[in-house]
């Protein structure tokens, strides 16, 4: 049986829920760059991906600082859709 909740945090393993209640402008840069990966991971050449990059970095950075979203939503934004690792950058 797959485990559902992280047996030290009691948080699900699934994180996606972090995803849940963002504000609206992160979340179209979040859906724009979620059509960009999926184009890119397909061979398409998009123009305006590195565009799109920077706006959702931007405004993940920007809900984070004004306590729109907490920081670990904001480090699950930045691991799963501009696929930057923790303590790498």
């Amino acid at each position: 049986m797959e485990q559902r909740y992280d047996k030290e945090t009691g948080l699900p393993v699934d994180r996606a829920y972090l995803e849940c209640g963002l504000p609206p402008y992160l979340q179209r840069s979040l859906d724009t760059m979620k059509r960009a990966w999926e184009a890119e991971d397909n061979g398409a050449n998009d123009l305006h991906f590195d565009a799109y990059y920077c706006e959702l970095q931007a405004d993940i950075n920007f809900a984070e600082v004004e306590g729109e979203i907490s920081s670990e939503q904001a480090w699950y934004l930045r691991e799963t859709y501009l696929r930057i690792q923790r303590g790498v950058i």
